[in-house]
């Protein structure tokens, strides 16, 4: 489920901060390593996990480095939802990042089987996602 921001910051899952830019370049590094890794799996039934996994955690990093370089840190991965929608005001963004943090759950913690179909959006929709990140911090 989806945090409010200001739940997140009451229940102390996300803090205001010093901006750190160094961390954030560096996370912008890790995240460009993690996305190039996924691109070099061939996409098949035994790889669909790891490079969902893969492209995921390039996301999420980059989700990171933003929030790093707006003074923020986040301890949960649902409150970057509420970070997207209510700092950064991009509510259909939130949602998709939510969309894509359940289903790399499922994969991740649940065992849930997906197709190199299913895998196919999965990974076009997290390449979407960390294009307008990337879009997001060559602006700000």
């Amino acid at each position: 489920m989806a945090m409010n921001w200001n739940i997140c910051l009451r229940q102390r899952e996300a803090k205001s901060i010093k901006p750190d830019t160094e961390m954030a370049a560096s996370l912008e590094k890790t995240s460009a390593n993690k996305a190039f890794s996924s691109q070099l799996l061939e996409l098949k039934e035994e790889t669909v996990s790891s490079k969902i996994s893969l492209h995921y955690d390039s996301v999420r990093e980059l989700l990171e480095a933003i929030t790093l370089r707006k003074g923020f840190k986040i301890y949960n991965h649902t409150c970057y939802t509420g970070f997207l929608k209510e700092i950064m005001g991009d509510p259909e963004l939130a949602e998709e990042f939510d969309e894509l943090r359940i289903i790399r759950n499922d994969i991740n913690y649940y065992g849930k089987e997906v197709s190199v179909i299913e895998a196919k959006e999965v990974l076009k929709r997290l390449e979407n996602l960390r294009t307008k990140l990337l879009k997001i911090i060559s602006i700000s």
